[in-house]
């Protein structure tokens, strides 16, 4: 009796301690179940939509660009690039290294453009190569088997009609990058989509960017297609129509040549930009795919700067036309008057330091007229001198100068108006009296961009009103219907005195028009162009002994406007290393010009000039470089 209840009370103890196993068991199921069902619901649903469902992207063309007439700077032609599903890949490892020797691209390369697509739905593909050959689209498809998981998708790149024109303008576009993407400025974007870097493409692309759309699909468990759940087609992005006109943005760029340099066409009564040139130009298509890395080493090494947009970012010293801001400031301040004159020996001395003239010799009794046409510096270092360096900014202030212009691209440079406040901020040095000297003639401190040269110039042909350049005319929908258009807006409206203003436009039609004036290489036939040449120095006069090398010798400027008697535009023209304005930038002034006319009134032929060829041949010629500046040079 006692041996039973011994069993029965042992096997009632493994009773119990069974039926706790049996109740933890069921209980972990339960748990399982309740964690999968209601905590890891979101996870397990998109594993599945994973293995069931795959998405067809369909890339949106990126809106035209046009010029002024309608005529399309920058389009759009197909490209093919390969992405990969990375939820039908099997063996990733191996893949990578394939398609590192059959695409000539680094493995690490491969490997960070597959992490990118990490946190999104692994049915979702992630570009590994963009713009791939035409053969390699083919050998991939002839061999999808080999390569399940790939899948070639067509996106659209941009194609340039006239090649490399305006390429700084327009700018570029590229992949867009890691750091782009995690900004958050990109939120619409993915990886592989192209963006702009630089120019138009860059500071419109809210506007230029297309809406991708794409094709969701139901697929089996060995990825064939059932059916297609939902589709959204894409968006083609809006136009942005220049003001830019191609025939002359292609005169000015042949006028510059292979030299670097920078022209800038501004229409005085709308602030519209018609030509906008920086030389040397670049292939902006090279931008799209992988850079050839022997083009791209050309390119850093030119001397010329290539790259650089030289009509926006250049910032140079005005030389002799800044000389114009100088005599509105002496005008105004009632320091001159169209009578007031200065004996110009051939030089000015300040304390211990001699400013000299370029014609050592002097041009004598000067007054305004003669000082403006024959470009002579005494008389504008006598008047800086009473005038002073924070007068002096004031007024070019008024032009709008040493501040960006606002012309609609990024980046613009805003160029140095110097004060006495800026160089005690600067360097913690006082403003001394011979300092304002060379600022004067636009030496020193002075730089301005080339398109604040044309703006000045304008402001002066248009009596004083300045227009906001811009580069853009309207932005326009697929449907080629207007959503924006830039209206002329006044950028400054100086108050100058008309009196004032007509003196120095007389001066200014001497320089071109007169025997002994310095820029007699801007007329044309038929048509009284007014306007100011300019030599800046690269280096001091002592640095510049013997044969010059090209970095050290002086920049070449030109400003000017024409019609004389009803200004419809004004031009800049800045010649890097061109040692001369009168020879360099006027003539390129002068093609420049000439096309514009031609161009408006191309069946009626310019009649003769006013000037008589006698009086031409007969002229005192002007030694070249006679505008050139010697400046603010103590002597030794």
């Amino acid at each position: 009796m006692s041996i039973h209840k011994d069993i029965s009370k042992g096997l009632s103890k493994h009773i119990i301690w069974l039926s706790f196993f049996v109740t933890a068991i069921f209980f972990i199921i339960l748990c399982r179940l309740w964690f999968l069902q209601i905590i890891d619901t979101d996870k397990l649903q998109a594993m599945s939509e994973n293995n069931r469902f795959r998405f067809i992207p369909v890339a949106a063309p990126r809106g035209t660009i046009l010029d002024r007439n309608g005529n399309v700077l920058v389009n759009n032609i197909p490209s093919f690039s390969l992405a990969v599903i990375p939820n039908d890949v099997k063996d990733k490892d191996s893949l990578i290294d394939t398609l590192s020797k059959l695409l000539d691209i680094d493995k690490e390369e491969l490997l960070a453009r597959w992490d990118m697509g990490k946190g999104r739905a692994k049915y979702m593909p992630v570009v590994l190569a963009s713009d791939i050959t035409r053969d390699q689209v083919e050998y991939f498809a002839a061999n999808s088997i080999r390569f399940p998981g790939l899948d070639i998708e067509l996106k659209p790149i941009r194609q340039y009609p006239y090649g490399d024109l305006a390429s700084h303008l327009l700018g570029y576009i590229g992949e867009i990058s890691d750091k782009e993407l995690a900004s958050g400025s990109f939120s619409s974007y993915g990886i592989g989509d192209y963006v702009g870097k630089s120019g138009i493409e860059k500071s419109y692309e809210s506007y230029l960017y297309g809406m991708d759309g794409g094709k969701r699909i139901e697929v089996d468990a060995r990825g064939r297609y059932l059916d297609t759940v939902s589709e959204d087609m894409p968006t083609t992005g809006d136009s942005v129509q220049l003001t830019i006109d191609v025939n002359l943005q292609k005169a000015a760029e042949k006028a510059l040549g292979d030299r670097a340099g920078a022209a800038v066409v501004i229409d005085v009564k709308t602030g519209e930009i018609l030509a906008f040139a920086s030389t040397p130009v670049f292939d902006p298509s090279l931008f799209i795919g992988k850079m050839p890395p022997d083009k791209w080493k050309e390119y850093l090494n030119d001397k010329r700067h290539p790259l650089e947009d030289k009509a926006l970012k250049g910032q140079y010293p005005p030389g002799s036309t800044f000389k114009i801001v100088t005599a509105m400031a002496g005008l105004s301040e009632g320091l001159i008057n169209a009578n007031t004159s200065v004996d110009c020996t051939g030089a000015y001395t300040v304390g211990s330091q001699k400013f000299h003239c370029w014609d050592k010799h002097g041009h004598g009794i000067t007054n305004l007229r003669k000082a403006l046409k024959e470009s002579c510096d005494v008389y504008f270092y006598k008047l800086g001198d009473r005038l002073g360096v924070d007068k002096i900014a004031e007024y070019a202030h008024k032009f709008g100068l040493g501040e960006p212009m606002g012309v609609g691209l990024e980046n613009e440079k805003s160029g140095l108006i110097p004060t006495a406040e800026w160089k005690l901020q600067k360097t913690g040095k006082s403003w001394y009296r011979g300092e304002t000297i060379p600022v004067a003639i636009g030496q020193g401190y002075v730089t301005m961009t080339p398109i604040q040269l044309a703006a000045m110039i304008s402001c002066i042909a248009n009596d004083g009103i300045l227009y906001q350049p811009h580069l853009v005319k309207r932005i326009l929908d697929p449907d080629g219907k207007t959503i924006k258009e830039f209206t002329p807006t006044i950028f400054k409206n100086t108050g100058f005195k008309p009196e004032y203003i007509q003196l120095i436009k007389d001066g200014l039609r001497a320089v071109v028009n007169e025997p002994g004036g310095t820029g007699k290489g801007a007329r044309i036939s038929g048509i009284t162009v007014a306007g100011k040449t300019g030599t800046s120095q690269v280096v001091k006069i002592g640095a510049r002994k013997g044969d010059i090398p090209y970095k050290y010798r002086d920049h070449a400027l030109f400003v000017g406007f024409a019609p004389y008697e009803k200004p419809e535009v004004a031009i800049a023209v800045v010649v890097e290393h061109g040692v001369h304005g009168g020879s360099a930038a006027a003539p390129v002034a002068a093609q420049v010009l000439r096309s514009y006319f031609e161009g408006k009134h191309p069946s009626k032929p310019h009649q003769n000039r006013v000037i008589k060829e006698k009086e031409e041949d007969s002229a005192p010629t002007v030694k070249e470089g006679e505008d050139s500046v010697p400046t603010g040079e103590e002597e030794e």
